[in-house]
């Protein structure tokens, strides 16, 4: 009966090595990919702020999923709310949530220049589109 079990001082298997070796081939690749989501996720986020801020329904359907990304305890989103959105902007929707999945910063800094404008313009959007704060009811945050 052949044994499964290799001794440590044989090494690793041909099969761990190639695992390893795959893994970090993928990593690699991913690290790459990843400045192009965060670029053009950042240029997504820069074009639904001010769709956020208009006066239509979908900028309302916008400003709530920004909301949610924001801080998604304090300002639940719908998912079934982006079947309301144009081809476009459901696209930049994706394309910034795909950016948020492995986030270099929180959305609302990107517009932030030492003042703290991001944080004033997502609470903005929550005033402005009466969004509730889910969290303010029970005093935590």
């Amino acid at each position: 009966m052949t044994t499964l079990i290799r001794k440590m001082s044989d090494g690793p298997s041909p099969e761990a090595l190639a695992a390893i070796e795959k893994m970090h081939m993928e990593r690699t690749e991913y690290q790459l990919a990843l400045l192009g989501i965060r670029k053009s996720g950042e240029a997504a986020l820069r074009r639904l702020v001010p769709i956020a801020q208009g006066h239509s329904g979908q900028c309302r359907y916008v400003a709530a999923f920004l909301l949610g990304l924001y801080n998604g305890r304090r300002f639940p989103f719908d998912l079934t709310d982006l079947r309301g959105l144009d081809r476009a902007i459901f696209d930049d929707c994706m394309t910034v949530l795909r950016m948020d999945y492995m986030p270099a910063l929180e959305v609302h800094t990107y517009f932030d220049n030492g003042n703290d404008e991001g944080h004033k313009i997502w609470e903005g959007l929550a005033k402005a589109w009466d969004i509730k704060d889910r969290l303010a009811d029970t005093g935590s945050f």
